[in-house]
């Protein structure tokens, strides 16, 4: 197995868990140097910025912010730096409803405690798609499948944690004046963060909602509403094409809309079809 070098943060918070992990790493993937360990959430998101590492290792049951919503916070912070997120593998106790999405998606996971075997299985594919990073003008194989988003993965298992979830919205509530008007979710091109409102965009309207998009994006169908960056949630039905400007970047054009949005590296993958 060719084992990629690479630099990674461990989140966990027991001690015992932690050591356990670094002493089958090493085992495991040599060339990979551990720079910090964190005990929750907002330690793994502080190291994150300081050391920028490849990959992250997070534990998914942290108190106060768990693995999947530090996932979400490190994937937002790359962002805004425009630059890729890290690869994220999840540390679990068998957790049967997230085990299907990491075996398809576009992260990993290890089971405490972690066994050779199927560490070796993590590391393997971690390797891969590092090496993948690296080769991005190599030709990529007509029968190659690319793995599902991170952010969409993310959201998938946010549902999945949440069973008794509601139905996906049909409708925006949204005020006019005096009154309340009742727009239909498939007639929304896009949403998008506005300081303290979340910009709700239609063919021939423009509405503002106090519901923060980081809280829309969980009720939103995922198949048809596409997070293309932290602030912009888009309608993929709506989407026209995708091309590239004279920066470099990934820009969307949308039936019945003259404006057009900005897609970010960490959602770019999606429309490499396209």
């Amino acid at each position: 197995m060719n084992r990629w070098p690479a630099r990674a943060i461990l989140a966990d918070d027991e001690r015992l868990m932690r050591d356990q992990l670094v002493l089958a790493l090493q085992q495991a993937w040599p060339e990979l140097r551990i720079e910090a360990q964190a005990r929750n959430g907002q330690e793994a998101l502080a190291a994150v910025q300081q050391w920028r590492p490849e990959v992250v290792f997070l534990d998914i049951r942290m108190p106060a912010l768990n693995g999947i919503d530090t996932a979400r916070a490190i994937v937002d912070w790359a962002d805004e730096q425009d630059t890729t997120a890290p690869e994220i593998v999840f540390i679990t106790a068998y957790d049967q409803y997230a085990v299907e999405a990491f075996e398809h998606g576009a992260v990993d996971y290890i089971l405490k405690p972690a066994e050779p075997e199927r560490l070796a299985k993590t590391v393997a594919r971690v390797c891969q798609r590092l090496q993948q990073r690296h080769q991005d003008a190599s030709p990529v194989a007509s029968d190659a499948v690319p793995p599902p988003l991170l952010a969409q993965v993310l959201q998938q298992l946010t549902r999945q944690m949440k069973p008794q979830a509601s139905a996906p919205l049909r409708w925006i509530q949204a005020s006019l004046g005096q009154s309340l008007q009742m727009v239909p979710i498939e007639e929304v091109l896009f949403f998008s963060s506005d300081d303290k409102y979340t910009r709700v965009r239609t063919a021939t309207q423009e509405h503002f909602i106090r519901k923060p998009i980081k809280e829309l994006i969980d009720e939103l169908d995922p198949e048809v509403f596409w997070p293309i960056h932290r602030a912009t949630v888009v309608n993929a039905r709506a989407i026209e094409a995708a091309r590239r400007d004279d920066r470099g970047r990934l820009v969307l054009s949308l039936r019945g809309c003259s404006e057009t949005l900005v897609v970010s590296r960490n959602h770019s993958a999606r429309f490499k079809s396209m």
